[in-house]
């Protein structure tokens, strides 16, 4: 409920809705697909590592990454031929892709211990999703070349 909240209405403004799969949501996997030109899907996965209320106390933080593809697929998992095809983690794509050290690194996991610092991670995670993840999703941004 919190990721809809911090992030729905931003992503669904930019085509994006969240799956109906309680399921994978049970086992904390968040996913908003948007379809693209010629076949492809833009795809945003919300993973969580998720530790019970009662650990958060003893210093267990939660966290959870993001995921980007670009797939011919239902199944964004499935390998493909496709030649646009791509599938790069939030993180990496900003800090490693564009250069852009915002984050701790390009293997960055937002970590949270409440349900506070939950809806930080979840916008800035979203916020990057949105300024760098949809439009690289799409084609319309590209990271530089390398070495410049």
């Amino acid at each position: 409920m919190l990721l809809l909240t911090v992030v729905g209405q931003a992503f669904t403004a930019a085509g994006y809705a969240l799956e109906d799969r309680p399921a994978q949501h049970a086992a904390g996997l968040f996913r908003f697909r948007r379809a693209l030109p010629d076949g492809l899907h833009g795809v945003i996965d919300f993973q969580l590592l998720a530790y019970h209320d009662t650990e958060w106390s003893s210093g267990a933080p939660s966290r959870f990454r993001v995921m980007l593809t670009r797939t011919d697929k239902a199944n964004p998992a499935a390998p493909s031929a496709h030649p646009r095809f791509a599938r790069r983690d939030l993180a990496a794509l900003v800090v490693a892709d564009f250069g852009v050290p915002i984050l701790p690194g390009p293997d960055h996991w937002w970590p949270f211990h409440d349900t506070g610092s939950l809806g930080h991670a979840l916008g800035e995670a979203g916020s990057l999703a949105i300024g760098y993840g949809m439009p690289w999703l799409s084609g319309d941004l590209l990271p530089p070349p390398a070495g410049t």
